[in-house]
Order: structure tokens, then C-alpha cells, then sequence
């Protein structure tokens, strides 16, 4: 009898009416796992001397218990399955809204929400040169060519720092060297006004300062996401965060005449600089190097990023990344010289565009500042969009069975094709309305490129991401002073933007078969210890 008691004791605080409380459930997750689905219900009579009504119950009962508690249990799974996965299993009823609700609460959306606004600030800071320098030229009566030098000095710094700041995230992680990194960009940012009162000099020194503090910025990005995202959800995770760069460009290139109408040339400097100050705070209070850190992630957010980690060869699998790299292995493969010639086409493109177009409005569709500020900043928001778009179609054909391989040769071919084209059709345009709209078709499709080459660099080295994007940044950082710069001086020469346009346009069909031909999305082993 007392047997019986003990067994029925457990068993009546679970019946059905409890497991319909929500509370209750969510109050004692340890007590509804899986242990009576180890009962062998022909073996009850290992209990004692149970009369066979009692026994019948008791069977009973634990049968009910164990079909609820795999019910539940498998609720629970999928909720959090669908929960890290944006939703990617359908369900019946209201379980999609609500999985995708709960993955819009989760800690690795704050995690990619803190890294687009920072990337967003990144970018803006960048860009209010691109406005402020038609006045300065005016002012100081720089030249063409001069002026491409003074907006170059950024990439002087930015030159500098990706190696070494990729070899810094590696070791230390991103959020260490996040934070440092936005609060001495912001600080150059803000005492740009005191450097161009004073001398070119000082003014040069600042915008250098601000590009060596901004090369961290994406291999941060990279080493964060590779840290708090599984394979399955990274294209998506960093066009979300790149969403939030491209929109720094809008937003820096529209706010900054109106800031300057009101507050003088460098309003938007000391704006700009003051959030940033602001933003590290909140990255440093708010957020976590790993999920394994965060006190505020729920276990099975926890769980499942593991899980998927542990399957995917994640960054902390393995012991902390040697402090010196291996460079001579790094680049001895050829999918590593994929990556740098698709970075540095990449950013011959961008910075093209990011620096000489509020220019090329001015003087070859005679707008003034303000609206070729306007006209300059549209296609950035084309260019976020198509960001998210593609991160969302590559996921979903990794999903479905396409290989990363292809995957990433697909994204990264629209990503250089698209513009090539694109960019021809803008060296045609006749109207201001017209070259707006092949500037946003260009940069919009330009913006697949970040699921191609820029998620790459986790799958073929998860260890050295950093690194390895230290270097292809480093030659992208040499393809955007020479495109900065020729560009100048090649509209002094020529007399024409068209033409520098159409050669652009030549390279990313250049660059776009380098890729197809030696890129992989298979993980390449560069140490020489790692089992293949």
C-alpha cells in the first residue's frame, strides 16, 4: 500500500489540468523531461503487491503522464527550433507569428541590431566628408585632385588597421575590440572641427584616425556573428548588420546638409561623434562576447546555438587562436586570394560610389548639394533591402539542399555582374531621375555580394576570420585610395566621369570570374596540426 502511495504521490501532480498551465510548465522545465518514457509498464509488479484496478490506474495515469510530457516536450523543441531559425518550419495555426515574435525578442537579434548601429554610425561618420568637402573645396580652393587626396586620408588609417585589428578580434573577441574601436572613430569624428580649423594637417591626421579605428569595425562584425549565429542563419544575420551599414550611408549623406544648413560645415561631425560615445555605453552594459556569457539568453536560445555550433566547427571549439597567425599558409590557398580579390573590387566599387557620387551630380547633372546629397543617399536604401532579400534566398537555398559552394558563387556573381551592368546603363543616363535609378539598380545588387565573399570568410576559416578579413580588407583598402584618388585625377585628365565608370564596370567582370573559378565554401584547413 505504501507503494502504491509513493507511485500515485508524483503522478497526481501532473495530471492533465496542470499541464494546460503555462506557468507551471514554464516554472519546472526539469520535472517534464523525458524519464517516464524509460517506464516498462509491463514491469509494474517490481512495485510491491498492487491489486490489478489499482495497477490498471496506476498504468494508466503514467501512460497519460508520458504522452503529455512528449507532447510538451516536442512543443518545446519546436518552438525553439523555429524560434532560431526565423520560422523555417511550418506550422499549423498561430505558431509561425508567434516563433517569429519570439526570435525578434532573442539575444542574438540584439546582438545584430547593436552591430547594424554600429555599422551605421561607422558609415555615416565616414560619408560627411563626401558632403562637407564640396564647401571645404570652395572655401580653400582645392582642386578636383586635391580633394580626392583629403577624402582618401581616411583609407590612409584604414590601410593600417585591418590586420592588425582582425589579429586583435581573433585573440580577444569582438566585443573588446568593437567597443574600443567606436569610441576612438567617434572621437575623431567629433575634434574633426578643431583639426580643419587649425591646419590641413591636422585635419588629414583626424580622418586618418577615424580610418584606422573604422578597420575593425567588419572583422568585429564577422568574429560576433560567427560567434552567435549558426551556418544556417548567417547570410541572413550579417545582410541585417550590413543593412545597418549601408543605411549610415543615408542617413549620413541626407543629414549632413541639413545639420550643415543649421549648425554650420561641421554640424554633423560633433552629432555623429557624440552618438557614438553614447552607442559604446550601451554595447558595454547591454551585450555579450559568446552566448555561453550572456545572462540574459534563455537556455534553449543556449541550446540550440550550441548544438548547431558544436556541428559546424565553431570558432569555440577549438583552443584560443594563436596570437600570430599563419599568413604564409593563409596565403598559399587559393580560395583566400578569392576573398581578397573579391574584397578589394568590392571596395574599389563602394568607395567610388560613396565618394565621387554627390560630386558627379553636382557637376555632371548640375543639382545643387542638397539634392545630390538626396539622389547620392537613395541607393543605400535600395542597398539595404536587397541585402536582407538575399541573405533570406541564400539561407533558403542552403536550406534546400544547394551547397555552400554554389550558394556563395551565385550571390557573389549578381553581386559583380549586376553592377557591371548597371553601371553602364548610369554612363548613359541623360536625366538626374535616370542616373538615380541605375545608381540604386548598381548598388542594390552590389549588396548580394555580402552573402557571397564577405560570409565566406567564416566557412573557410572560422579560426582566423579576423585575420583573413584583416587582409582582404587590406587589399580592398588599396583598391579604394587607388579609386578614390585616379578617379580624380582621371576626370582631370579625361574631362569625364563616363569613363571611369566604364572601366569600373570592366573590373567587376573581372573580379566576378576570379571568384566563380577558385572560391570555395568548404572549411580549408591552414594549420597544419587541424585533422582534414
Amino acid at each position: 500500500m505504501n507503494s502504491t502511495l509513493s507511485l500515485n504521490r508524483p503522478v497526481r501532480n501532473y495530471t492533465l489540468g496542470s499541464f494546460k498551465n503555462p506557468k507551471l510548465i514554464e516554472a519546472r522545465p526539469s520535472r517534464h523531461q523525458l524519464r517516464s518514457h524509460l517506464i516498462d509498464f509491463s514491469k509494474l509488479k517490481w512495485f510491491g503487491n498492487v491489486n490489478s484496478r489499482t495497477g490498471s490506474s496506476v498504468q494508466q495515469q503514467l501512460r497519460d503522464y508520458s504522452c503529455e510530457s512528449r507532447r510538451i516536450t516536442s512543443r518545446r523543441i519546436r518552438v525553439s527550433s523555429n524560434d532560431a531559425q526565423f520560422g523555417s518550419f511550418p506550422n499549423k495555426g498561430g505558431a509561425e507569428s508567434s516563433s517569429f515574435a519570439e526570435f525578434i525578442t532573442s539575444e542574438r537579434v540584439k546582438v545584430v541590431a547593436m552591430l547594424a548601429l554600429s555599422l551605421a554610425l561607422c558609415n555615416a561618420d565616414r560619408v560627411v566628408m563626401s558632403v562637407a568637402i564640396v564647401p571645404l573645396s570652395l572655401a580653400h580652393g582645392w582642386s578636383r585632385s586635391f580633394s580626392g587626396i583629403v577624402q582618401s586620408s581616411f583609407l590612409w588609417g584604414y590601410l593600417i588597421s585591418p590586420i592588425a585589428g582582425g589579429t586583435l578580434v581573433d585573440y580577444y573577441g569582438g566585443k573588446a575590440v568593437m567597443a574600443c574601436g567606436v569610441a576612438l572613430w567617434s572621437l575623431a569624428t567629433f575634434l574633426t572641427p578643431w583639426a580643419a580649423e587649425n591646419s590641413l594637417l591636422a585635419l588629414l591626421f583626424a580622418r586618418a584616425m577615424l580610418g584606422v579605428a573604422e578597420g575593425v569595425a567588419l572583422p568585429c562584425m564577422n568574429n560576433m556573428i560567427a560567434r552567435w549565429f549558426p551556418s544556417t542563419e548567417r547570410a541572413r544575420a550579417v545582410a541585417m548588420a550590413m543593412a545597418g551599414f549601408q543605411l549610415g550611408n543615408a542617413i549620413g549623406l541626407t543629414l549632413s546638409p541639413i545639420l550643415m544648413s543649421q549648425g554650420g560645415i561641421f554640424g554633423p561631425f560633433v552629432i555623429f561623434g557624440l552618438c557614438g560615445f553614447l552607442w559604446v555605453l550601451v554595447w558595454l552594459s547591454a551585450t555579450s562576447s559568446t552566448p555561453d556569457r550572456s545572462p540574459q539568453i534563455s537556455k534553449y536560445e543556449l541550446d540550440y546555438i550550441m548544438n548547431k555550433r558544436q556541428k559546424s566547427h565553431a570558432v569555440e571549439s577549438k583552443p584560443k587562436t594563436k596570437m600570430i597567425p599563419p599568413f604564409r599558409r593563409l596565403l598559399s590557398k587559393m580560395p583566400t586570394w578569392s576573398l581578397i580579390v573579391a574584397n578589394a573590387m568590392h571596395s574599389w566599387g563602394f568607395f567610388v560610389i560613396l565618394s565621387w557620387m554627390p560630386i558627379y551630380f553636382n557637376s555632371v547633372h548640375h543639382v545643387d548639394l542638397r539634392q545630390a546629397a538626396w539622389f547620392s543617399a537613395v541607393p543605400w536604401c535600395m542597398m539595404a533591402l536587397t541585402g536582407y532579400l538575399a541573405g533570406l534566398w541564400s539561407d533558403t537555398l542552403i536550406r534546400n539542399g544547394t551547397s555552400i559552394t554554389l550558394t556563395r558563387k551565385i550571390m557573389q556573381s549578381i553581386g559583380f555582374v549586376g553592377p557591371a551592368v548597371a553601371l553602364v546603363g548610369l554612363t548613359a543616363a541623360k536625366t538626374p531621375s535616370t542616373a538615380s535609378a541605375w545608381l540604386s539598380l548598381a548598388v542594390g545588387l552590389k549588396a548580394f555580394s555580402h552573402c557571397g565573399f564577405l560570409v565566406n570568410l567564416q566557412e573557410i576559416a572560422p579560426h582566423y576570420s579576423g585575420v583573413l578579413h584583416g587582409l582582404s580588407n587590406t587589399a580592398g583598402t588599396f583598391a579604394a585610395i587607388i579609386g578614390t584618388v585616379g578617379a580624380g585625377f582621371f576626370v582631370e585628365l579625361v574631362g569625364s566621369f563616363q569613363g571611369f565608370l566604364l572601366l569600373t564596370s570592366l573590373l567587376y567582370f573581372l573580379a566576378a570570374l576570379f571568384y566563380i573559378k577558385f572560391s570555395t565554401g568548404e572549411r580549408v584547413h591552414f594549420d597544419e596540426s587541424a585533422d582534414s
